[in-house]
């Protein structure tokens, strides 16, 4: 998504790094062996068709559920989909959500037919209607993350992709970008790894063992403040969030970004240490 773009409909604050307006933000090749990046919204433009997805089933179970109790309709917001969805499981992103309203369904199964009765079949209706927008809109993937990678690449950083989504494999092979990663995790094998969702750093932390490399030296690159969090808790070498969504800089920092760029094109590589 762009800077300050809102697909929710809610208020998008954009904030600069203001450290990033004075010099370019150094990753620093001396402290890091490997860099494990975030698909959607980090490698991928994907992000903003999921929280347009997000705001799509959420309203509609939010304007359902006004009908019947009549109380207001509060949609959905950018700030919800930050702060409760954005990098989380699906089932956890919708129970995270539904519990910021005080909302009480069901949790159901993963064979619950799409719909609004259950937590599970809130979050099948979501995965059904991504899977149309990515038929109907493809995928696009950012030439600034791919120009990174390459280079990171050209300087022996191994890279890894991660995602919570079960997608993921569709989307590398629709754009082309496998073989730019040495290692792909992704929301099917956190199931049959049994890995905790984001905030937990368990899906960075199977990448960078998958990788060989210790977290100490690997950087992770994430644009979700869940994800931002769990790089932060995996104890990477460096946090590099990416304010694509209209997350306000600071509270990336607030959930561990070292470093907070526009766009990964502000990224410049040396031997330089990056001050947090």
């Amino acid at each position: 998504m762009s800077p300050g773009h809102d697909p929710t409909g809610g208020t998008a604050n954009q904030v600069s790094d203001t450290r990033s307006e004075t010099a370019p933000p150094i990753l620093p090749l001396s402290r890091i062996d490997a860099a494990i990046f975030d698909m959607d919204g980090v490698v991928t433009d994907t992000g903003r068709v999921h929280a347009q997805c997000w705001k799509d089933v959420f309203d509609g179970l939010l304007r359902s559920l006004s009908d019947q109790n009549g109380r207001p309709f509060r949609p959905f917001t950018i700030d919800d989909y930050s702060q409760y969805v954005d990098g989380k499981p699906r089932y956890e992103g919708v129970a995270s959500f539904l519990a910021s309203r005080k909302i009480s369904l069901e949790r159901g199964d993963a064979s619950d037919p799409p719909g609004l009765r259950t937590v599970c079949a809130v979050g099948n209706l979501k995965a059904q209607r991504f899977e149309e927008a990515l038929a109907d809109q493809g995928v696009v993937p950012f030439e600034s993350t791919i120009a990174l990678i390459r280079l990171l690449r050209s300087h022996g950083v191994r890279t890894a992709l991660i995602s919570s989504s079960r997608h993921l494999s569709t989307i590398v092979a629709s754009v082309d970008i496998a073989s730019l990663f040495d290692v792909i995790v992704d929301g099917n094998d956190a199931t049959r790894l049994e890995l905790p969702g984001k905030p937990d750093p368990a899906i960075f932390l199977a990448a960078a063992r998958s990788l060989g490399v210790d977290p100490s030296r690997a950087v992770v690159v994430e644009d979700a403040l869940a994800g931002v969090e769990a790089g932060h808790r995996g104890g990477f070498s460096l946090v590099v969030g990416v304010n694509r969504s209209g997350v306000v800089a600071t509270s990336l920092r607030e959930h561990g970004a070292d470093v907070v760029v526009n766009d990964l094109a502000e990224i410049r590589l040396g031997t330089e240490q990056a001050e947090p």
